[in-house]
């Protein structure tokens, strides 16, 4: 009886695999694909002319100071808990996730949270600090700002909404840092 069990745990994989091939076979003579006569998309012969090259388009990040008076702090509070919150804490002592605490972020330096595996990028301006115009610049677009980044967030397009969530960040200490 084990004899028959053993056969049947071999036969099962192969009876499988001719099926499928079968399968493979039946579906190529049913359905009969046909070659186009020429490429659906033509490409010239060589290059044609080199095209002048592009003007270097820097988009400017529009400062969000003037916006900062009249943030809506709540606001920003519930665009951070909607696109940081899975990553990052911020309440006062608050762990460390993905992203480091978050607590007293503005006018800190970069990279000081204990305990947080910071990237190269990060480490390289921990003599800098987190000022208005630099976390402006983070949350736009983390990647442009700090080539080398590990933080994994499209950033925020919007410079109200910017401004807000800076003005939620702001919020996080004991004694808020002056608006500029």
């Amino acid at each position: 009886m084990a004899d028959l069990e053993l056969n049947k745990l071999f036969a099962a994989p192969l009876v499988a695999g001719v099926v499928f091939m079968g399968a493979g076979i039946l579906g190529e003579v049913v359905v009969h694909p046909h070659r186009l006569e020429r490429a659906a998309i033509q490409l010239g012969e060589g290059v044609v002319a080199a095209a002048a090259p592009a003007a270097a388009v820097v988009a400017v990040l529009e400062s969000i100071s003037p916006l900062l008076v009249a943030a809506n702090v709540d606001t920003g509070r519930q665009l951070a808990q909607r696109n940081c919150s899975s990553c990052h804490s911020f309440n006062e002592g608050g762990r460390n996730g993905v992203g480091p605490a978050l607590y007293g972020i503005v006018g800190r330096n970069h990279a000081q949270v204990a305990g947080f595996a910071y990237s190269n990028a990060n480490r390289a301006l921990a003599e800098k600090p987190w000022d208005y115009d630099a976390l402006n610049a983070f949350i736009a677009t983390p990647a442009r700002s700090m080539p080398g980044t590990k933080m994994n967030f499209a950033g925020i397009a919007n410079t109200q909404q910017r401004a807000d969530v800076v003005a939620y960040l702001r919020s996080l200490a004991a004694t808020p840092v002056a608006l500029p």
